[in-house]
């Protein structure tokens, strides 16, 4: 039984990491996008927003006990907060469209709401989550002060794939002694 439990846990770390490291490279081909053209990067960062969203509810559903209706407040607590950072994503969009935001704005604007969300979404649901969130704020305010802010961006996303290894094996060290 308690051989189970451990590969249920070690299968959800492999999901939970799978997850972090796919977000991580989503995060930077938009950074990317976006430093290319800011116009494309907007809607590519609303897409974000929907993708985030499916994981963060996946995670969820991974860490409760599979019940129907534990499920059911997963998606709607999910569904509140993913849609909530969607209209606020939104507003953003509209002040680029009113002219108070240039695109180049508007997209570190988003991006630093999808981390917001992101982060807080993380508390919720594990500390991974609220990592990407961190890299994405990181990489909105690193990317207005350098010039060649995607190498420092890529850099910190080995980082935090590392750091997350590292910590996980310690974990796991620690509980086995």
């Amino acid at each position: 039984m308690q051989e189970q439990a451990f590969i249920s846990e070690k299968r959800k770390f492999q999901v939970e990491e799978g997850i972090l490291i796919f977000l991580l490279i989503l995060s930077l081909a938009g950074i990317a996008i976006t430093d290319f053209s800011p116009d494309d990067g907007y809607g590519y960062w609303i897409m974000m927003v929907f993708v985030f969203a499916i994981f963060a509810i996946t995670i969820a559903w991974l860490q409760s006990k599979h019940l129907e209706g534990e499920f059911k407040e997963i998606v709607k607590e999910q569904s509140m907060h993913w849609s909530t950072t969607l209209l606020i994503v939104g507003g953003a969009f509209l002040l680029q469209k009113s002219g108070q935001l240039t695109p180049d704005s508007a997209s570190l604007v988003i991006l630093l709401l999808l981390s917001l969300a992101t982060v807080l979404d993380g508390l919720r649901i594990g500390w991974r989550f609220s990592l990407v969130g961190l890299f994405l704020g990181t990489s909105a305010v690193v990317g207005a002060f350098y010039e060649k802010f995607l190498w420092i961006d890529i850099g910190t996303a080995v980082g935090i794939v590392i750091v997350s290894f590292l910590w996980e094996y310690w974990k796991n060290k620690r509980a086995k002694s």
